[in-house]
């Protein structure tokens, strides 16, 4: 399964609809990790697909985490570069703001005219996307690395090691 970045464009859109707070780079990563984790675990298939890789403070997405990298950091990527196509898609659908902060630097999400499209989705994932949305939205994202770590999957995967 290869990443769908316009379903993860989408499921930021609803985040920021539904008003999460703390929606930032981190966060998110987390909310995916755990859609997928909670989707796969009911229907044996993940939403997003995304790799996830265990780091010291929780799972990370390969691909997603290596955008926003490069966002945050300003990097230029050749013409052909496929990371250039997946920034691109996601900027189609919101705005990235890189926000620097004391100690590190911080992705957020900011809504433009692209509206949530539900029709991307079946619906139990829909049903998934909403029900964790719910749960955790107004959880910081050191709650939320918190959370991840109560999973036994992600406490008994080696760091560096893929989680799901």
């Amino acid at each position: 399964m290869k990443l769908n970045i316009t379903k993860i464009a989408n499921a930021i859109l609803y985040m920021l609809d539904n008003k999460v707070s703390h929606l930032n780079d981190k966060k998110l990563s987390i909310l995916l990790f755990l859609i997928d984790y909670k989707h796969l675990e009911k229907f044996d298939t993940k939403i997003f697909g995304e790799i996830y890789i265990k780091s010291n403070r929780n799972p990370e997405p390969k691909t997603l985490s290596e955008i926003f990298h490069i966002i945050a950091n300003n990097e230029d990527l050749e013409d052909d570069d496929e990371k250039l196509y997946i920034i691109q898609e996601l900027l189609d659908h919101l705005d990235i703001e890189v926000l620097a902060k004391q100690k590190h630097t911080e992705l957020g999400f900011l809504k433009m005219e692209e509206e949530f499209d539900e029709d991307l989705f079946t619906k139990e994932e829909f049903k998934t996307i909403h029900k964790i949305v719910e749960k955790y939205k107004n959880e910081t994202p050191r709650k939320m690395a918190n959370i991840c770590f109560s999973i036994d999957k992600v406490r008994e995967t080696a760091n560096g090691e893929v989680v799901i």
